[in-house]
Formats: C-alpha cells, structure tokens, sequence
C-alpha cells in the first residue's frame, strides 16, 4: 500500500500491515446527520486520501447498503492505495429504518460478506469487522466463521467492533483479530476498562470511532437546536436537554487549550485520542467522519499536534462528569459488558 503524504502511519494488527495513523468515517454520507452535498462527499474522499489517509471505513447498515455503494467506486479508482474496512452483523430493514438488530449467524454473515463485495465492486474485504456482537453467541464462535472467509480469499484481516477484553481474548483464541473498533473520545472512556488493555496485550489495533463525540467535541452543538431535523443526534441523551447543556459546559477546558495553542476545540480533542496511543502502548486510528474538505484537512493537522502533560492533566477529568448515555439503548455498545 503507497501513501503520497507524510502523515505518520502505524500498525494494523500483527501481520505487518501499516496504514495511516488517522482513518476516514464514511458513515455520514450516507445517513444519520442530515443531508449530503455528493459532490462535496466525494471530492472530501480524494482530499482524505491526497492528505495520505489510507483506511476509510464503512458498513453494510449505513445507509442500508448505500455507503457501500457510494464508496466503491473511490475504492476501486484507489485499490492499491487504500484499506477498505466495511462490517456486518447490525440489521437494517428498507421497510423500517428506524429498526435495529443484531445477527452474527452463520447464514447472514456469508450472505452479508458477498453482498458488500458485490455492492463496493471489489474482490476481497481488507478489514471485515462484526459490527456488534449478538447476544447470546459466543464471540469465538462468529470469528471461527469469519475466518472461513479469510480462508477463501474474501476477507485479508478481522475485525470486531464495540467488544469488550475477554471477548477480545476469547476471539484471538480463534484467528488473529486485527483491529477492535468502538467509540473512544474525552467524553467515552469505558474502553479502557478492559478493551483497551487487553488490545494492547494481544498486538490489536484500536481503531476509535465518534473521536469528535459525534460533533459535540468540536464545540458547534449546545442543543438540539443546533441540529437539522432528522439528524440521529436529537435522539441521543447526550444532545438533549439538561444533558446537552452539562456537557457544553465540559468544554471550557478543551476552548482553554485550544485557544492558548491557536488550533480548534476538534483539533485538541482528536490530539487527546491520539495521545492515547502511547498511554497505552498500542497502536490509535481515530477515524473522524466529515462531509466537507476543510474538516478533513484540519483533522489530519491533528494527527502530529502532541498535548503537554499538563494539557492532558486538565483534560482528564471530563469523561466521568459527562451527562447522559452514548446511546438510548446502551445494548448495542459494550459498555455495560465492560
């Protein structure tokens, strides 16, 4: 895999695979937050890549297949330069999309594995991740499956997303598990209760989704009014109400260190994730989502900004007095597993 920028990379699992040490979440071209200028959406993909972002990341339930579809043909124009993760396992219905499930059967995972390399056009998924794990079903007992799918040339690395350490453990048992991917941010910090120690352990890679706390970390939303109607945000405690105006207030710290170092409130909280890679010892991707080439351009600028320990001192204390849940049905993240 080349890169045409010197943003730094870093290891993706064990098997000498590199990629940038920042990705690119696709998620909101599809749905979630509002409308999307595509012509924008696509021209913030070769920004992405010209800035030497090499992992972009999607899933068959963003937009009920659709983000695939509006990927795949970027993929394709890039093949030998990028690192294209999509998932499986979070069901969506066309008939109702404000539906949620999860499936890690047999069935619907080799069903889901060939449509997504049917819709993004593509030979082999180079990071195929469980997108959440079903209740129920022992992890080990999905990852024996997906590794079939490596065994026949469909899938080059696994992945799971929203695990917990044991969970971790228990599936590197099976197959080398490449990278663990959940939301890790100033404000989401249950990861490192057991995920995070337990990647660091076994040589995965942490791949943190929502490092912006879906936009609220760059200080733009206060309230629910700050969202356009529709947006996935208006139904999430943390954007609500009470919730909101807390933890706008959270912020006065991270405005402090942004201001001081004349960089953006988003800058320093995706510096602080960045960060975490050598608190922890292990290898960071934080993969911001952005519609727009300007907000790609100053998330990769984050990528080589190092916080002072005092900087980090200051911000250490915002995550346990954040109010509210990341979602209203906290099932669907490790969390209470944690």
């Amino acid at each position: 895999m080349t890169t045409s920028s010197a943003l730094p990379t870093t290891a993706l699992g064990s098997d000498g695979t590199r990629v940038s040490v920042q990705g690119y979440g696709a998620m909101g071209i599809s749905e979630f937050y509002g409308p999307t200028d595509s012509t924008e959406a696509r021209a913030t993909l070769e920004q992405a890549l010209s800035l030497g972002i090499t992992m972009f990341d999607t899933s068959d339930a963003y937009g009920i297949g659709h983000n695939d579809q509006f990927v795949g043909p970027f993929i394709r124009a890039h093949r030998e330069s990028v690192l294209l993760a999509t998932k499986f396992g979070l069901v969506r219905r066309v008939d109702d999309p404000d539906y949620r499930g999860i499936d890690n059967s047999p069935a619907y995972l080799r069903k889901a594995v060939d449509a997504s390399l049917r819709r993004l056009g593509i030979d082999v998924i180079d990071l195929y991740y469980m997108h959440r794990k079903q209740p129920g079903v022992p992890v080990e007992d999905t990852v024996a499956v997906m590794a079939e799918l490596v065994a026949a040339g469909k899938v080059r690395q696994l992945g799971l997303s929203e695990v917990t350490g044991p969970e971790l453990r228990a599936a590197c048992a099976v197959h080398p598990i490449a990278a663990v991917q959940s939301e890790w941010s100033l404000f989401s910090r249950d990861v490192e209760n057991t995920a995070v120690p337990a990647a660091a352990e076994l040589g995965v890679t942490f791949v943190a989704y929502a490092p912006l706390s879906r936009g609220f970390l760059a200080g733009n939303i206060i309230a629910e009014h700050d969202l356009p109607a529709g947006d996935i945000r208006r139904t999430l405690p943390r954007f609500i109400g009470a919730n909101a105006r807390t933890n706008a207030e959270l912020l006065a710290p991270v405005r402090e260190i942004a201001e001081a170092r004349g960089i953006t409130t988003a800058q320093v909280a995706l510096a602080w994730v960045h960060s975490r890679a050598r608190r922890h010892g292990l290898s960071v991707v934080p993969i911001p989502g952005t519609r727009h080439r300007a907000r790609v351009i100053e998330n990769v600028a984050a990528a080589t900004i190092e916080l002072t320990d005092d900087e980090l001192a200051a911000l250490e204390p915002i995550a346990s007095r954040v109010a509210g849940t990341r979602y209203s049905d906290m099932a669907f993240a490790s969390a209470g597993r944690e």
